[in-house]
């Protein structure tokens, strides 16, 4: 006759399972009679090996009298374990290697860190919780995780973690499991926990599947009281059971056993951690599972209600447990479980047989050669550039879009758009809104969850001189648990803009929650983040704008709205993401320690009081930073949206992109001259000079003239209606203050152009000339202005909102350059530096063009990406080659058409570019201290920006320390091999 309960003889019938053995034992079980684990034995007492059995809680974050207490219980009681709580690396490590310096038998050291060590400890990495790791649809990046987790775990001097939840959620109340679980499918829920598991234990990190024999289906909260599930077998078995049965044919080390009253398997209402027919009957007979079955935390009401300390102890071992997980009175669970041995409830040898398999555990985690865990740079190597970009891969894989009516993610067409950007439940700017600003000129608003109806109608009439509207529904709490603090007008907002087509909604909160707001479905967008964090954040906006695409499927049901599975893809790629180095085969740590220290350097020696610097590579932006001061005076510190003046890259940046496009219509031909678009020159010295010689600065033209000087007379001042100091139809250029120049003298500047000599011989020789001429060469062949022309051509349709001439900003946004004593009397800020750009008002092809390093690289990865960006083809991608290939190899002129290139034969502060950079990369300097190069071989973006020219323009000290360069060279240092 059978030993168990009838009902338990119609589980294995149902289970079918004939009392099969895993296909993958633990690793740990081989060592269970190794020579090791039989010399620790013969040196424990009886009661020392019952003392193997429990595991105790240990804080990194309690002072003196607990670790004590620690102390005490390891001497006095021989625990054979303890799991870390609260607290920070340093401090556990520390802690835990004096305490394996005081016990007799070195201590197996575990910890709950289901998303990673940041659930327990400081200054470590969060990864997502498991119900965004549900959508994530590649297994591999799962394993990734198991393998980094474990890593960071493993370095933290620890041995065994209780994860995974492979609990199935298919209750959208639950108020414990929830976000924690892989979601509501079971074969979803098996992949990924199963994945998990094999990452962590390659990493030599023990696990333990959780909460068997399933927690998902509960409206209770274990920790308070005890759940009860009233399932019949048969749906036990199909569900909450299948993943359980699946990590361990695949060979998990442990079974963490669930507080739960589950009257299908045993009518006696006990909880399941005290269960003989769940834990011995279920699990290790009728599942065969030989691994470490260990209790949930014995602290916890849904176990200590109703039942003393240490006799629950003591009942968990008698049920099958070899692991009794925070027992809270050590001496006294030792003293019950000695009673019950010698009562015959349980025998000696059953003791010897689990502490032989902990004992096992501890020899397969190397505890048998143990060594003290080195503290030194633990943080660094916990928190490595690999690891933080593995948190940025799993974020963006598990983003899911549900709705993308007409396509509208990614975003197009942002010329015609006008765009707004509303954060609902909070009044602060989010990080979702400053990544939104990455892309294009958003106007954003804020409305808190408890917003009045004033607000709300505010709000709503606002929005209605907007084309798109881009949402982000926060919850800013700790976790995202399924709960709503929206009010009803708000609600009511939300649902009134997801009727209509323009309308993006994305989701920073638990998606069951989306069943509580009416008419979401309907949004022309909608994407789910799970939750709320920096980098979700981020990568939502990113994914919006094309940055990166999305394939993520939702892991749970949403009332009738969204099934699980449910996700579409959305591809990505079409403009910049912003991301780690990592993730364009960078190395961090080179990036950020050399560039930062040539910075520092530069500061130092005052070659420039501060400066922009972006990297791209492979279109993902992976270095974006700003350095330093506007000047050396002020505390004006730079960010990373101000703006400076481009000097020179104006010319690569206007002249030679509305060149191109010309070029394209047919309007512009490089065996041209002047004097086919500009009639004053059909009888000058410049009239058959073609345009191959005159971009490649081989015209023989004088490399520039000092126009301001000849405003002077010999005595110092102006010349005679020059310059008034009122503005009027005569004088409307604007030099400074009280300083407006005559409207003819553009007319001037060409004149002087035009009647200057040429130089005798042709060969190399820098030069501005064409390029103050080229607005009057564009307009001569288009009916719109040279600003209009560049605005609606590339500036508008890229999202370059910054770029263009007489920056209409706030001072503090736009960085100063020098202090003109010679022309203009006072300091330069927010106007161009070039005394000639300005006397043209400003605009001119060859110096005057304002931008910040963001908005500047979208023109430039146009030019990178062979004339496409944003899914649009502004140029053509022979037209970009033509155009940045040297012109005439065979000669010493090494410049392409516009644009400079790499001169090898040049050295030390001479050198204009990395030695590294390939023959095919381009790009161009400016006079205040810029530098932008790009290299289609390496796909590398490079922009430098700085003011270098503050306070004069005779400091050359970023010149002589070639600081530009130097950090370009980094670049190329810091790509992977």
């Amino acid at each position: 006759m059978s030993k168990f309960p009838p009902f338990l003889l119609v589980v294995a019938f149902l289970f079918n399972l004939s009392l099969e053995a895993q296909n993958t034992k633990p690793p740990f079980l081989k060592y269970t009679n190794s020579k090791w684990v039989d010399s620790v034995m013969t040196t424990l007492s009886p009661d020392e090996r019952i003392a193997q059995l429990i595991m105790v809680a240990a804080y990194s974050n309690r002072g003196e009298d607990h670790k004590q207490e620690i102390l005490k219980l390891i001497n006095e009681q021989k625990v054979g374990g303890l799991i870390f709580f609260q607290g920070d690396p340093e401090s556990q490590v520390k802690l835990m290697n004096e305490y394996q310096e005081a016990s007799k038998v070195p201590l197996l050291g575990a910890i709950d860190a289901e998303w990673g060590l940041g659930m327990r400890l400081d200054s470590t990495i969060s990864y997502p919780y498991q119900m965004a790791l549900g959508a994530v649809q590649e297994e591999d990046l799962i394993y990734e995780l198991g393998i980094e987790v474990g890593r960071q775990i493993r370095r933290s001097g620890l041995h065994l973690n209780f994860a995974p939840v492979v609990d199935v959620n298919n209750n959208p109340n639950n108020p414990v499991i929830n976000y924690r679980s892989f979601g509501e499918d079971k074969y979803n829920v098996a992949r990924k926990a199963t994945a998990y598991m094999q990452g962590m234990q390659d990493a030599k990190l023990l696990t333990t599947a959780k909460h068997f024999p399933g927690h998902g289906d509960t409206d209770t909260d274990s920790h308070y009281a005890l759940p009860q599930i009233n399932h019949p077998v048969v749906r036990l078995d199909s569900l909450e059971l299948y993943p359980f049965k699946e990590v361990i044919k695949a060979g998990i080390g442990g079974v963490m056993v669930a507080h739960l009253n589950i009257p299908a398997l045993d009518s006696t209402g006990v909880p399941s951690t005290l269960s003989k027919p769940i834990i011995t009957g279920l699990l290790k007979e009728e599942l065969g599972f030989e691994g470490l079955i260990v209790t949930d935390a014995m602290n916890m009401k849904g176990v200590t209600e109703g039942n003393e300390p240490g006799i629950v102890d003591k009942d968990a071992i008698l049920a099958g447990n070899d692991l009794l997980e925070f027992t809270v009175e050590v001496s006294k669970a030792i003293s019950e479980i000695r009673k019950a041995i010698n009562q015959g409830l349980i025998s000696q040898k059953e003791i010897d047989s689990r502490a032989r398999k902990i004992l096992s555990v501890k020899q397969w985690v190397g505890l048998n050669n143990y060594k003290p865990v080195e503290v030194k740079n633990i943080l660094e190597e916990i928190n490595t550039p690999k690891a933080v970009y593995l948190k940025r891969k799993l974020v963006e894989a598990s983003l899911t879009v549900l709705k993308n009516t007409n396509n509208v993610i990614p975003v197009q067409e942002l010329e015609s758009l006008r765009i707004a950007s509303v954060s609902f439940g909070t009044m602060e700017r989010t990080n979702f809104q400053e990544t939104l600003d990455l892309y294009a000129g958003i106007t954003h608003f804020n409305l808190p969850a408890d917003a009045s109806e004033l607000m709300v109608q505010t709000l709503k009439d606002q929005l209605q001189n907007y084309d798109l509207v881009i949402s982000g529904i926060h919850d800013f709490s700790k976790f995202p648990r399924n709960n709503l603090r929206l009010n009803e007008d708000v609600l009511q907002l939300i649902k009134e803009l997801a009727s209509k087509d323009n309308s993006i909604f994305t989701f920073f909160k638990n998606p069951y929650v989306l069943n509580k707001i009416d008419g979401i479905e309907d949004a022309a967008g909608l994407v789910v983040a799970y939750q709320d964090s920096e980098e979700t954040q981020e990568v939502a906006a990113q994914l919006i704008f094309g940055g990166i695409g999305a394939n993520g499927k939702l892991p749970v049901s949403v009332g009738e709205k969204f099934k699980a599975g449910d996700g579409l893809e959305v591809e990505g790629g079409i403009r910049f993401s912003y991301t780690l180095p990592e993730a364009a085969g960078m190395d961090s740590e080179i990036l950020r320690t050399r560039i930062d220290s040539l910075m520092n350097l530069a500061m130092e020696m005052k070659a420039t009081p501060g400066a922009q610097i972006l990297v791209a590579r492979d279109q993902k932006v992976v270095f974006h930073k700003a350095y330093g001061s506007h000047t050396y005076s002020d505390t004006v510190t730079v960010k990373k949206d101000d703006v400076y003046d481009l000097a020179s890259v104006t010319k690569i940046s206007t002249s030679m992109a509305a060149l191109m496009e010309l070029y394209e219509q047919g309007k512009f031909k490089l065996d041209g001259t002047l004097a086919d678009h500009l009639p004053s020159f059909r009888r000058s010295n410049k009239a058959d000079i073609p345009f191959y010689d005159i971009l490649t600065h081989q015209a023989r033209f004088q490399p520039w003239i000092p126009f301001w000087k000849d405003t002077f007379r010999k005595n110092g001042s102006y010349k005679r209606k020059t310059f008034k100091k009122t503005p009027s139809e005569d004088y409307p250029i604007k030099i400074k203050d009280g300083m407006y120049l005559h409207k003819d003298y553009p007319h001037k500047i060409v004149k002087a152009i035009r009647n200057s000599p040429l130089r005798e011989k042709k060969e190399y020789v820098y030069s501005d000339f064409f390029f103050i001429l080229v607005p009057r060469v564009v307009e001569s062949r288009t009916d719109l202005s040279f600003t209009d022309f560049l605005q609606q051509n590339f500036y508008k349709p890229l999202g370059a909102t910054t770029v263009g001439f007489n920056p209409q900003l706030p001072l503090y946004r736009i960085v100063p350059t020098e202090n003109d004593f010679l022309f203009r009397q006072q300091p330069i800020h927010g106007t161009v530096h070039d005394e000639g750009a300005i006397m043209l008002g400003g605009v001119s092809g060859h110096a005057g063009l304002f931008a910040n390093s963001n908005d500047l690289a979208k023109l430039l990865q146009m030019y990178l990406n062979g004339g496409n960006y944003g899914g649009t083809q502004y140029l053509e991608e022979q037209t970009l080659h033509k155009f940045t290939e040297t012109t005439f190899p065979n000669t010493d002129n090494h410049r392409a058409l516009g644009f400079d290139k790499p001169h090898y034969n040049e050295q030390g502060e001479s050198r204009n570019t990395a030695q590294d950079a390939s023959a095919a990369s381009f790009g161009h300097t400016g006079f205040t201290g810029i530098m932008v190069w790009m290299d289609p071989e390496v796909d590398l973006l490079y922009i430098f920006l700085s003011n270098r020219v503050h306070p004069t323009r005779d400091n050359h000290r970023l010149y002589s320390l070639n600081t530009r360069t130097e950090i370009h060279q980094v670049l190329y240092d810091a790509i992977k091999k």
